[in-house]
């Protein structure tokens, strides 16, 4: 009996380890594809998009060969030993492999989720998808650059119409948007996203009516003036030493929007600079540096699977909203960083911590720009693009319609109104990567960011002695215990769980904004 069990368990190690091996082959098809990616918008050079585009395609492709081989869905049926059915699976985040680690059990689940979605769609769909995602890029650039809506919206209606079939084949009886909102958010529901983004625009929009009517007199000017692009990526180094980004695993470059990508061994960040905007790059750096900072603190013996991957977009978003808006927009980050900046541009010789930090968290009543956006407003430009791609995705609303609702909503939530499309609804790059479903979680982001440094904060103290003295380690420690070393260990209500104590909640967001702008523009009723 014992010698027929040991069999069993190496039979079962056996199974594990084959099923290891070729995830983390998946893992590193996805990955090659991603330096690529990131190439196709730092460095490659402009004629290069035909080639990228067939390549980003033929990498795409060999990943979903591999993912929905017959092989895998055998291995999966192995380990789990088919005792439940996949959408009880994915209602639950649990896998049926009772007999497996835990590790294990958390990667068979990750992957059979992954399974599950992907055999439901056509490689020729995967492989369309890719490739119109590819060639949409520059389509999207040139758009921007011309302010010419008409110039990329026959290649926006293909995604849509591609994104939607994507949707269809893996629950046609499903809303197609909660389909691919659940490609970037798996575990938290789109009802759970609409109610935060209720909430947050019925708590919002009055305290920013009371910030716009305030006499509190801010200053604004603390950061004009014109700043080289030199100086500026010398003061965007100097913000990524002090906050303790590894150099030896990233490297930092510029591209027209923002971002980080990568993995724990090489996880690069992406800033932009603008001759009058030496702020903006401050608090974009900062902002990438926690994506970043996240990646980098993913277990290195997991690469290759779940295990070493970020737990999806909100709680990404989580960590470089923390460091962006808790850290890089606090007092005690200004007195300890301001002396630094003076260093680099001695025209800041006169500005106070205190001018530093007004300018910082100014709530702009006129502004466009959703990355240029303040605190506040910002979720406002997140429930327009949202409530858009909505409608788009569920066929309520054609593509050449676009420019006029987002003119008329900006109009409506923010009493502003883009005066070209390339201000509006050209401004941001994920509708040409047909990421339809994505923008709402940053504000989920937001308000996790808020909930993870109120946490920290209970078990830590007061982080603000710290980051006067520019010591960050406590802070990130506790990032790396409680979030960044479980990888994809646990499923997000969980993770924020055992990290917080409570679910999912705005309440913390909107105390933190509250008391923060009720302070700052001497707000009575806040």
């Amino acid at each position: 009996m014992a010698t027929d069990q040991a069999r069993s368990d190496a039979s079962e190690a056996d199974t594990y380890d084959r099923f290891e091996e070729r995830v983390q082959r998946i893992s590193n098809v996805g990955n090659a594809a991603g330096i690529l990616g990131w190439d196709q918008e730092v460095m490659m050079p402009d004629e290069g998009t035909p080639a990228r585009a067939q390549q980003l395609s033929t990498l795409s492709s060999i990943s979903h060969e591999l993912l929905t081989a017959d092989e895998t869905g055998e291995l999966l049926a192995e380990l789990e030993g088919g005792e439940t059915t996949a959408s009880s699976r994915e209602a639950s985040g649990e896998t049926a492999s009772g007999d497996l680690e835990s590790d294990q059990a958390a990667v068979v689940r990750e992957i059979r989720r992954r399974y599950d979605r992907e055999t439901s769609v056509p490689q020729e769909l995967v492989e369309e998808i890719s490739a119109t995602s590819s060639n949409a890029h520059p389509k999207w650039k040139q758009a921007k650059e011309e302010d010419d809506f008409e110039h990329f919206a026959p290649t926006l209606e293909k995604l849509v119409d591609l994104k939607r079939e994507y949707a269809n084949h893996i629950d046609p009886d499903a809303d197609p948007y909660a389909v691919l909102f659940a490609d970037y958010e798996p575990y938290i529901d789109l009802e759970t996203a609409e109610r935060v983004l209720e909430r947050l625009r019925e708590n919002l929009v009055p305290l920013i009516d009371a910030v716009q009517d305030s006499d509190a007199d801010l200053t604004t000017d603390a950061f004009a003036g014109a700043f080289d692009d030199d100086d500026q990526e010398a003061l965007a180094r100097d913000v990524l030493d002090s906050l303790g980004y590894d150099w030896g695993r990233g490297r930092l470059d510029t591209a027209p929007h923002p971002f980080s990508s990568g993995t724990q061994f090489d996880a690069r960040v992406t800033t932009r600079f603008e001759e009058d905007d030496l702020l903006g790059s401050i608090t974009s750096t900062i902002h990438e540096f926690g994506h970043a900072n996240y990646t980098q603190g993913l277990p290195d013996d997991g690469y290759g699977t779940p295990l070493g991957e970020a737990r999806d977009l909100s709680v990404h978003e989580s960590q470089s909203r923390l460091w962006e808006n808790h850290v890089g927009r606090s007092r005690p980050f200004w007195e300890h960083f301001l002396p630094i900046a003076r260093e680099r541009f001695p025209e800041l010789e006169d500005v106070t911590p205190e001018e530093a930090y007004e300018a910082a968290n100014q709530v702009h009543d006129d502004n466009l720009i959703r990355v240029e956006a303040d605190e506040l407003t910002y979720h406002l430009h997140i429930v327009i693009r949202f409530e858009i791609e909505r409608d788009l995705i569920r066929g309520d609303l054609e593509v050449s319609e676009v420019p006029e609702v987002w003119n008329d909503k900006y109009e409506e939530y923010l009493g502003v109104r883009p005066e070209t499309d390339a201000e509006g609804c050209l401004q941001d790059i994920h509708w040409s990567h047909g990421d339809f479903g994505y923008f709402s979680t940053y504000s989920l982001g937001s308000v996790l960011a808020a909930q993870l440094y109120a946490a920290a904060e209970d078990d830590c103290g007061d982080f603000d002695d710290g980051i006067r003295r520019g010591e960050f380690d406590e802070l990130n420690g506790w990032l790396r215990e409680n979030i960044h070393r479980h990888g994809k260990r646990y499923v997000t209500p969980d993770l924020i769980e055992r990290a917080t104590g409570e679910g999912l909640t705005a309440d913390h967001f909107l105390a933190y904004v509250e008391s923060k702008y009720g302070e700052l523009y001497d707000l009575e009723d806040y």
